[in-house]
């Protein structure tokens, strides 16, 4: 497996606008390390302690983004140095992150995950909810985080038809959001969908950041 010749033939096919994070979980230090070397700064990770292992033994400048399901009273964990958190879905763990984020004197960007595929399993808000936190005094009040855009995961489906509409709705929910709430925020930037299988088809739909593991570490053994 030559991650840093995967690594050149990913960028090679995505376009300069749109930013790579490598998803390394249950990835070894070393594979990491590789990817580093290859010029990867941006890593993804879905677990919280296995996110504090890495940290504390990879070098300073990696930017260390939350690709998965955060539990409130894990944040404490990340606070101190965590560049992107791309799944908030509730109020009550944006208003976690606010406040361990003050703890440290920072602001934290995080991402609003919405539930954009069939399967019931996946995590996200609806346009709705995410309205009501936007639209919350409680938002209004935090001064520790930036919501810099939004994430979505399509269905794992081999209808690629079916995939494209979901990247096309949460484009929508992106455009509606910015227009909306962040007209005149220069932060709101982010449309986070696609990973190793699609996204390419998330690129034509809108996407400017992507998660990807396997095409870059090859298939994970569990």
């Amino acid at each position: 497996m030559n991650i840093a010749h995967n690594i050149q033939e990913l960028k090679k096919s995505i376009p300069d606008h749109v930013r790579i994070v490598t998803v390394s979980k249950m990835q070894p230090v070393s594979a990491l390390n590789e990817a580093y070397q290859a010029g990867n700064r941006i890593f993804g990770e879905n677990k919280t302690r296995e996110l504090v292992l890495k940290h504390a033994q990879l070098p300073s400048d990696i930017h260390w983004h939350f690709i998965g399901h955060l539990q409130s009273n894990k944040v404490k964990y990340l606070a101190s140095f965590i560049s992107l958190i791309h799944s908030i879905d509730s109020l009550n763990l944006l208003k976690e992150v606010n406040k361990e984020a003050f703890k440290y004197n920072r602001v934290i960007d995080c991402l609003l995950q919405f539930h954009i595929a069939s399967e019931e399993t996946k995590f996200g808000l609806d346009m709705a909810e995410a309205r009501l936190i936007l639209e919350s005094d409680e938002y209004k009040k935090m001064a520790n985080i930036s919501i810099a855009g939004v994430m979505g995961m399509s269905s794992f489906s081999d209808d690629m038809n079916l995939v494209r509409q979901e990247f096309r709705n949460l484009h929508d929910y992106f455009v509606t959001l910015k227009s909306s709430y962040f007209t005149h925020s220069d932060s709101f930037k982010v449309l986070s969908m696609g990973m190793s299988g699609d996204y390419q088809i998330a690129i034509e739909e809108g996407s400017n950041m992507v998660r990807i593991g396997t095409a870059v570490f090859g298939e994970r053994q569990y």
